[in-house]
């Protein structure tokens, strides 16, 4: 304790930034030598003290590199949502209070190219409101009821609202989206989860979208649907449907704030949850190829996991053997990591893979999950958020499906206060190295009167990739990315197709941000676009490995990640000072493998799946 308190004094000492990403509470009672709550809603058992003296400790190394400078940062984001015609605000829930556990979670955003022209368009999903003291939805004015909303992207930096025109109108309280050719006919399709019900939108062509939830099977009793990935599980080259369900919830029935001991934050009186809510389980379908599926929840054992609040969901191989695994961040519950078996079945492989618990062994208030290869060694990592006085967790990759949170190694503690959302790893400024980023915003709008250090509104998290293992936090030198927002999901992708990624993020009950990436840095960059033949067409589920001078990087192809979002399909590599990708090394979802050598930069490179023997499949 004594040399943690000396680290805190020096730590005290240093400028802005690194002392202010600590709550107050956290450095109060390490000084007292107290124990520090766990960031979990208020709810479980306390955090144990060493972790805030580690955090502590490693948080004062980070900001001693800090003292003798770094290397300028050329990013800066300018938020042009406005301007580009994103103007209508996304309605959830109350403004200054929410009720009920519904209406804080907030809904995702995706980034895709509904129309294959060539230009990321951008959905953003919606929620609804409670009239006041009431436990019924408001009742609007007609043709003014909130809804997602879908912006065409006109490729002069301006958007054209076609949520009418494509078939997307609906209001409700939705969560997720995950993105994927279903049929695989070459048209990206959506599925949208909701507290209600799911729906499975097929992109017609011509720009529309038709709901075929019941003609295809997955129209089902109202739930509260969460995360959601597009996955082909078993390999036969047609997309598979993983839904996530959050917790089992009655409106009707459900507490309000103050009334239990899971509905205290901080001694103040909030909205009820999770905690004391009954769970419920996750379903997998299996994509029968005649545009219907059937439910495999429980033959491939997705169903036998229990007692979890699980929220954004991301497919990928993430053992190394060529079969897609399923990553779940979950909300005060251990994570889950659906290891495929290479049979048809799952099982959890969280706990033995290092990916259920943080570093300290303790359960966290799962929100967001990203994969990508923060260290260069060409292993996919994992990124997950949580709530407040928490820090993101930061899985690095051993290999043979093994993984060790580095968050506090790699300089991710120096900042706690805010509750943590949609995120990735993006290269922002195209060095080769991923940089880190999330957005925040508290669920309980009204207790910053109480605890100003808890605000509702929270900036852009934006940490740069030292390329020694370790992160600096650069937000505040990052343009509009430090204005505060209560932001829930993110998405990234180049919307104007310049080379550098961009990031379309929710509000709550505000207009969308759309932060354009204004790198003033020249250095090269590629972009593959995927086409699978024998596997799925999206290409979902391969995995890329980028070599250009020297840097090696690793990424995958996604349906959902961030926070219940969907990131361009696109994979976008930053070059550095190389003008070319020397070696390109994909494994599709199928297994086969693909090379590719000195292919130029600077471009969008589409690489089609090379014919091969069939694809060895898998069925429960």
């Amino acid at each position: 304790m004594q040399s943690t308190r000396a680290a805190l004094r020096s730590f005290r000492s240093l400028p802005g930034p690194m002392l202010t990403g600590f709550s107050a509470a956290t450095l109060a009672a390490v000084l007292a030598g107290e124990s520090v709550g766990r960031a979990n809603r208020g709810v479980g058992p306390e955090r144990d003290i060493r972790s805030a003296e580690l955090q502590l400790r490693v948080g004062s190394r980070a900001a001693e590199q800090l003292r003798v400078g770094t290397a300028p940062w050329e990013v800066s984001f300018t938020d042009i949502a406005e301007r580009a015609g994103l103007n209508d605000a996304t309605v959830y829930g109350g403004v200054e209070k929410k009720r009920f556990i519904i209406e804080t979670n907030g809904s995702g955003v995706a980034l895709l190219d509904y129309d294959d022209d060539g230009w990321l368009d951008a959905l953003i999903l919606s929620g609804t409101r409670l009239k006041e003291g009431s436990r019924g939805t408001v009742d609007f004015p007609s043709g003014s009821a909130p809804t997602n909303r879908l912006y065409k992207n006109r490729r002069d930096g301006t958007f054209e609202d076609v949520t009418d025109a494509a078939g997307l109108r609906r209001t409700g309280w939705a969560s997720g989206v995950c993105a994927g050719d279903v049929d695989n006919d070459g048209r990206t399709d959506l599925f949208l989860t909701y507290f209600g019900e799911n729906v499975l939108y097929r992109n017609t062509g011509g720009g529309r979208f038709a709901d075929v939830t019941t003609r295809a099977g997955l129209k089902a009793d109202p739930r509260w649907g969460s995360g959601c990935t597009f996955i082909d599980y078993d390999r036969d080259g047609k997309l598979d449907l993983f839904i996530a369900n959050y917790l089992r919830f009655e409106l009707a029935t459900a507490s309000e704030p103050g009334t239990g001991p899971n509905c205290l934050w901080k001694g103040i009186p909030v909205n009820c949850g999770p905690k004391g809510l009954p769970a419920d389980t996750n379903l997998l379908f299996r994509n029968r190829g005649d545009g219907t599926f059937a439910d495999v929840s429980e033959a491939t054992g997705v169903a036998r996991v229990q007692r979890r609040y699980p929220m954004t969901a991301l497919a990928t191989d993430l053992d190394g053997d060529r079969w897609p695994d399923i990553y779940v961040a979950c909300d005060s519950t251990a994570a889950i990591l659906y290891r495929n078996n290479r049979d048809g079945t799952f099982t959890d492989a969280a706990l033995e893979s290092g990916t259920a618990y943080g570093e300290g062994g303790n359960a966290q208030a799962g929100m967001g999950a990203a994969a990508g290869d923060f260290n260069g060694d060409g292993l996919l990592d994992l990124l997950k958020t949580h709530f407040a006085d928490d820090i993101p967790a930061l899985y690095r990759n051993l290999g043979k499906g093994l993984f060790e949170d580095t968050a506090v190694a790699a300089g991710l503690a120096v900042e706690n206060r805010y509750v943590e959302w949609g995120a990735g790893l993006p290269d922002l400024d195209n060095d080769g190295l991923q940089d880190l980023v999330y957005v925040t915003g508290n669920v309980y709008p009204e207790i910053e009167r109480l605890l100003p250090h808890y605000p509702h509104r929270g900036p852009r998290i934006i940490f740069r990739n030292t390329g020694r293992g370790t992160f600096e936090n650069v937000t505040a030198r990052s343009g509009d990315a430090a204005i505060p927002h209560s932001s829930r999901g993110a998405a990234f992708g180049d919307v104007d197709n310049d080379g550098d990624l961009d990031v379309l993020v929710m509000n709550m009950n505000e207009r969308p941000s759309l932060l354009r990436n204004d790198y003033a840095g020249g250095r090269g960059w590629i972009v593959l676009r995927l086409e699978g033949t024998q596997s799925n067409r999206s290409a979902i589920g391969a995995t890329v490995v980028v070599t250009s001078g020297g840097l090696k990087q690793t990424r995958a192809v996604l349906s959902q990640s961030s926070y219940y979002s969907h990131d361009d399909l696109r994979l976008h590599f930053g070059l550095g000072a190389s003008t070319q990708a020397d070696e390109i090394a994909i494994t599709w979802p199928g297994g086969g493998m693909q090379r590719l050598t000195n292919i130029a930069g600077r471009r969008v490179v589409r690489i089609r799946e090379e014919p091969a023997s069939a694809p060895s499949a898998a069925h429960p």
